[in-house]
């Protein structure tokens, strides 16, 4: 079983930053491969990015490529998403993930952090 509550949402100009934090509960983190989706009103849920066990390998949507960093910090038990040059499209509430490595599906949601990207 694994809790995340995510964290560092808010309201952020156009063109700013913003660092999204997702921690999770258990002591065995680093065996679980996460991700990170965003869901706009009106929207289903899209993918946002996602990183293995190991951080060795990240993947990102096409659209956040060059302007989001997902990280993760096994120690810490924390993923997170480095959102940078935001524009009002990426305002949405993200959602952290995580999956059991080598598994299909994410079976592990937080609650959520509104992010809001507005002047």
């Amino acid at each position: 079983q694994m809790q995340l509550v995510e964290s560092g949402g808010g309201l952020v100009q156009p063109g700013g930053s913003l660092r999204l934090s997702c921690a999770a509960s258990g002591r065995t983190f680093n065996i679980y491969n996460m991700g990170w989706f965003r869901q706009a009103p009106g929207k289903e849920r899209e993918f946002v990015a996602s990183i293995s066990a190991s951080g060795g390998r990240t993947s990102y949507a096409d659209s956040m490529k060059g302007r989001f960093t997902i990280s993760r910090d096994n120690a810490k038990n924390t993923v997170y998403l480095q959102m940078n040059s935001l524009n009002a499209e990426d305002t949405a509430v993200y959602y952290c993930a995580g999956k059991l490595s080598g598994t299909g599906n994410y079976r592990y949601w937080g609650q959520g952090t509104q992010v809001t990207v507005s002047s």
